[in-house]
C-alpha cells in the first residue's frame, strides 16, 4: 500500500496473521539480550512445577514481536523509515506458554498526517491471540503501537536532519554532558 492510501484505513480491520510458534530458544534469547532471566521463563524443571504449568514467554518479547507481525497484515511502500513512535496502554491479560503459537489482530484506530513533511501517523488497536487460550496474550485495548511512516526522500546534503526539540519526532531531550549520566552517579 502506498503511504497517500494510509490516511485512508481509519477503522479499517486488517486482519489477523499467521500462527507463529513461541519457542525456548527465542525466550532464551530474549532473556539474553535483556538480562531477565527469571525461572518462569528459563527453567523448564522448575517452571514445570510453577503457577504456569511451564516456561512462559516474558511479556515483553510478546510486544517485541508486535511489529514483525504487523508486516504480515500491512506493508507500505514508498517511506524512507518507519518508527515506532510508543505505546498508549499496553496489558498482558494471560501468560503465553513456550510452545504456544501466537497470530496478531490489529484494526487501524486512526491515520492521518503529521508535521508538513508528507510523513503520516497510524495508530492501530493490537490484540495477541494465542492458539487454545480462552484469553489473549497481549492487548492493547487503548491504541498499542503510533507507527510514523515518513515519506521516501534522496539521500544527500538536502536530506533533513532531525534536531533536538523537533515536534514531529517522539520526545528528544538533550544529552547530558558526560554522557548523559546524572553527576556523582555511579
Amino acid at each position: 500500500m502506498a503511504l497517500e492510501e494510509i490516511t485512508t484505513l481509519a477503522g479499517a480491520d486488517l486482519g489477523r496473521t499467521g500462527w507463529t510458534e513461541v519457542t525456548q530458544e527465542r525466550v532464551n534469547t530474549f532473556a539474553d539480550a535483556t538480562g531477565d532471566h527469571q525461572w518462569i521463563h528459563l527453567d523448564t524443571a522448575r517452571a514445570a512445577a510453577g503457577p504456569f504449568g511451564g516456561t512462559i514467554a516474558h511479556g515483553y518479547l510478546t510486544l517485541s514481536m508486535v511489529i514483525p507481525l504487523f508486516t504480515e497484515l500491512l506493508q507500505v511502500t514508498g517511506v524512507s523509515m518507519t518508527i515506532n513512535y510508543g505505546l498508549n496502554k499496553v496489558r498482558f491479560p494471560a501468560p503465553v506458554p513456550v510452545g504456544a503459537k501466537i497470530r496478531l489482530a490489529a484494526v487501524v484506530a486512526a491515520a492521518g498526517p503529521v508535521g508538513d513533511g508528507g510523513a503520516v501517523q497510524l495508530t492501530a488497536d493490537f490484540t495477541v491471540e494465542v492458539d487454545g487460550g480462552n484469553q489473549a496474550g497481549l492487548r492493547g485495548p487503548g491504541h498499542l503501537p503510533l507507527l510514523r511512516l515518513n515519506p521516501a526522500r534522496p539521500r544527500g546534503r538536502d536530506w533533513p536532519r532531525p534536531s533536538h526539540g523537533d515536534p514531529r519526532l517522539p520526545s528528544q531531550r538533550p544529552r547530558r554532558p558526560g554522557g548523559g549520566h546524572r553527576a556523582g552517579a555511579g
